[in-house]
């Protein structure tokens, strides 16, 4: 049988792993890569999670995106409009919306494991 092209269309989304704060939203899921967006509402701070054994990427759309994560979660990276942001598996991590706009980003994940791990916060270091 031969690969074909598939086109996912942005009203065909469906709900994606749940993280408190944010709304993941999943257009495809091969079990070795998940794409889709990721919406964060305005001063919202996502649970922490991490993405096992996935490198994640992200792709600000809009608004801003600061990604805390390090020793007792007190390192930090803002990306705004066009930037892109790598998580590498496994850190523990958490998005925060500084702003009083949504923010936007696409997502892809790659790898193997469990793709949302929900856990209490990152070591203390």
């Amino acid at each position: 049988m031969a690969e074909t092209v598939r086109v996912i269309a942005g009203t065909a989304l469906s709900d994606g792993h749940a993280t408190p704060g944010m709304d993941r939203r999943l257009a495809l899921d091969t079990g070795s890569m998940w794409s889709g967006l990721v919406h964060t509402e305005p001063g919202a701070e996502t649970g922490w999670h991490h993405h096992d054994g996935f490198e994640t990427t992200l792709y600000v759309v809009s608004g801003v995106m600061r990604m805390q994560y390090g020793p007792g979660g007190e390192q930090s990276a803002d990306a705004g409009p066009g930037d892109f942001v790598n998580v590498p598996p496994g850190v523990v991590h958490r998005e925060v919306n500084p702003t009083a706009d949504r923010s936007t980003a696409v997502v892809v994940r790659a790898g193997s494991g469990t793709h949302v791990i929900n856990v209490e916060g990152p070591d203390p270091g």
